[in-house]
């Protein structure tokens, strides 16, 4: 996932704080913020195939930078306190 630099991180300051305050708290609810970003992006690009596969790439390497960092770990967990399958991942 491209870490943005900390100084460009103050522009969405703002946008962090009010989804503190209004909390998404159900699926649907941060598949419309989702939604809501990819609106706000393409209304400043051209709708082409670049532009929707712009939009397709960062929502892809969020996807796997999310299944990195979180998921995958929480996996590790569970196989640790469950243990594994016989033989599998040999």
């Amino acid at each position: 996932m491209p870490y943005i630099k900390q100084e460009d991180r103050l522009d969405y300051e703002e946008l962090e704080i009010v989804l503190e305050e209004v909390g998404i708290d159900n699926p649907g609810a941060l598949q419309y913020c989702i939604a809501l970003l990819i609106k706000e992006y393409m209304l400043t690009h051209d709708m082409r195939y670049a532009t929707c596969n712009d939009v397709l790439g960062a929502l892809a390497g969020a996807q796997a930078e999310y299944y990195r960092r979180v998921v995958a770990p929480y996996e590790d967990q569970c196989i640790d306190r469950n243990g594994d399958i016989e033989g599998y991942g040999e």
